[in-house]
């Protein structure tokens, strides 16, 4: 599974999940796997703030989808401009950080 990233000035972080062809955003699940290969699935189909456009499995099964991600004021240029994610296990997604500003700072 792919993931790329639509950055968004936003207050709010999610946390992700892959479990197979189903991606867990804030503990609410989106299960893709009947997304037929070379088929794309539009983003108006799904009901998620976060899914930035359609889902698309290519030719060979594998699925790209789009995420929305927040970020802060003062995010570093890892967030700002994301390099697409390539998951190939289960598990917790690790996402570029939120905002490296400390609370308060100006």
């Amino acid at each position: 599974m792919n993931i790329t990233f639509s950055p968004m000035r936003r207050e709010g972080r999610y946390t992700l999940v892959r479990t197979g062809d189903t991606l867990t955003i804030d503990g609410e699940a989106f299960d893709f796997s009947t997304v037929p290969n070379g088929a794309t699935l539009p983003g108006e189909a799904i009901n998620s703030d976060w899914i930035a456009g359609p889902v698309a499995r290519d030719a060979n099964g594998v699925l790209t989808v789009p995420l929305i991600l927040p970020h802060g004021p003062g995010a570093p240029d890892e967030t700002r401009f994301p390099a697409p994610l390539s998951l190939t296990a289960d598990g917790p997604v690790h996402l570029p950080p939120h905002d490296t500003r400390k609370e308060g700072a100006a």
